[in-house]
């Protein structure tokens, strides 16, 4: 699924755009199950619900202009299996509440504080069992938040953010819009996954030198 990952003890604090530039591209090639039913979602959650750890994201629409906001338009969840993506539009959030409001899995991911605020926007719940991959890996030193950031430290890798600002509310995704969505919330997952391993051994991050021409970015 991912054979380029490189995790290593040697952890970066922070991970400038040269460095990740010079790591490989990756982007998730294994199987994606788009749901658009509502008995379809209920019967993923079945499959869901019995993960431990499931990585969690969520595409919105983006907004160009002053005062214009959309609802999130994808829920995605990967698990050990494939990874589930859920068009709200069409299946509802509904299905999702028992997961979203289950302690387990633990529903990991970043930015995961303004995902649930905007999901409770269109159905309220009470949310339970998320966590921030910042609570993993702050506590080991490393200072970045952004997903790209912690992939390339954690992971060794590079994912695209390209399709970021693409247009999530249509009803016929690309395939490389699926690619994308998926890939976020695998990401999320593995990192985890890692970052708790590395700091059951007590790995912790170091300052590296700054990379020439290094530039801080956001994502």
């Amino acid at each position: 699924m991912c054979s380029n990952c490189q995790t290593s003890p040697a952890l970066r604090q922070s991970a400038d755009q040269t460095f990740l530039a010079s790591l490989p591209a990756w982007g998730y090639d294994g199987k994606i199950i788009l749901l658009r039913r509502p008995e379809e979602a209920r019967e993923a959650m079945r499959e869901l619900l019995s993960e431990q750890v499931v990585g969690f994201d969520t595409e919105t629409r983006p907004t160009f202009r002053q005062g214009q906001s959309h609802s999130p338009a994808l829920v995605q969840l990967a698990g050990s299996g494939p990874v589930y993506v859920f068009q709200l539009k069409l299946c509802g959030l509904d299905p999702l509440v028992p997961l979203l409001e289950s302690e387990q899995p633990l529903k990991v991911g970043t930015g995961i504080g303004d995902d649930v605020k905007h999901l409770m926007k269109l159905q309220p719940f009470s949310p339970a069992g998320f966590v921030e991959l910042f609570q993993e890996t702050g506590p080991m030193g490393v200072r970045d938040r952004g997903l790209r950031k912690l992939c390339g430290i954690f992971l060794g890798l590079r994912i695209s953010k390209k399709e970021q600002t693409s247009n999530w509310g249509r009803k016929n995704l690309t395939e490389s819009q699926l690619r994308y969505a998926a890939t976020d919330a695998w990401v999320s997952r593995r990192i985890y996954q890692v970052a708790k391993e590395l700091r059951a051994m007590g790995v912790a991050a170091k300052e590296w030198p700054a990379e020439p021409g290094g530039r801080t970015e956001k994502n």
